[in-house]
């Protein structure tokens, strides 16, 4: 017995240990992106690295935010006040993430729950269809994509950079894998009860899904706020720039400044911090329930 007693506490120590390990590696870029955008120039060129600042600055903040201006909307001919373009930027980005993660949760959860809990013609083909879909580049439908959204006039406008993802296949295929898993007597029970396809599905299905539609959102906001490429494809004119492009477009007037881009990144990382301690528990009960279905 103290055998197994001593065991276990070996064993919980060196889990413990090896946690601790792995957060500070994970951690250790963000802290080095907080504590870079404090620095000065010389600080961060040194040859030698400067674990904490020796001397704090605000200038890397302040040249983010003065060096250029956009108006805060734009609606038609209406303007609204001018503010630093790096707010503009950051406004749009939360907006085009935000956006795209409610729209795909909503499509792929009712697109999941139809797949997998209706019967109808072409159901199988269809659902293979999506999981090849996964597998297409996105490089692949990069010129349909442009000619789409130009017929549509959406091009150079944040929902050019929306609407591709709002029909995420693999949003369609986690949210099926999910409601695979609800009894088929309790859609049966609601029927009965007089419920419609939509009451069913906000009473019954919802709940029973909300963590993996609560996976989904962290993994949707993540993939459409780094999704660079579509952004640079998509978005020219300055007012319509997200935060990484912006930083981009500001560093390709001077030489390469490691303060200014640190600022940028920081700046940027606080709203993905936001939405993923917001959603944690539902990603992680989310994943847990993925781990049991195998």
């Amino acid at each position: 017995m103290k055998t197994n007693n001593g065991s276990s506490r070996a064993y919980s120590i060196t889990s413990i240990l090896i946690l601790i390990i792995l957060a500070i590696l994970f951690l250790f870029p963000l802290y080095w992106i907080l504590t870079g955008a404090l620095k000065t120039p010389a600080a961060i060129n040194s040859a030698v690295p400067q674990w904490w600042p020796q001397e704090f600055t605000l200038r890397n903040f302040e040249v983010l935010f003065s060096k250029r201006s956009a108006p805060l909307f734009e609606i038609g001919s209406l303007t609204g006040p001018i503010i630093p373009g790096a707010i503009r930027w950051l406004i749009n980005t939360v907006f085009m993430a935000v956006l795209a993660m409610l729209l795909t949760c909503i499509t792929a959860s009712l697109a999941g729950y139809a797949l997998a809990k209706k019967r109808f013609a072409g159901r199988v083909i269809l659902f293979s269809l999506i999981v090849a879909a996964m597998a297409l580049p996105k490089q692949v439908i990069l010129i349909p994509l442009i000619k789409e959204m130009s017929a549509l006039g959406l091009y150079d406008n944040l929902w050019a950079v929306i609407l591709p993802t709002v029909g995420w296949p693999f949003g369609v295929f986690l949210m099926k894998q999910f409601a695979e898993s609800i009894p088929g007597e309790m859609l049966e029970a609601a029927r009965i009860d007089g419920a419609g396809e939509l009451r069913t599905f906000i009473t019954v299905v919802y709940p029973m899904i909300k963590p993996g539609v609560g996976a989904l959102a962290i993994f949707t906001f993540i993939s459409s706020w780094n999704d660079y490429f579509l952004q640079l494809i998509m978005l020219t004119s300055s007012s319509n720039l997200t935060i990484s492009l912006g930083i981009a477009t500001m560093q390709a007037e001077n030489s390469t400044d490691y303060g200014l881009i640190m600022a940028g990144a920081a700046l940027a990382a606080v709203p993905i911090i936001i939405v993923f301690l917001i959603f944690q528990k539902y990603f992680t009960k989310g994943i847990t329930m993925g781990a049991v279905k195998g």
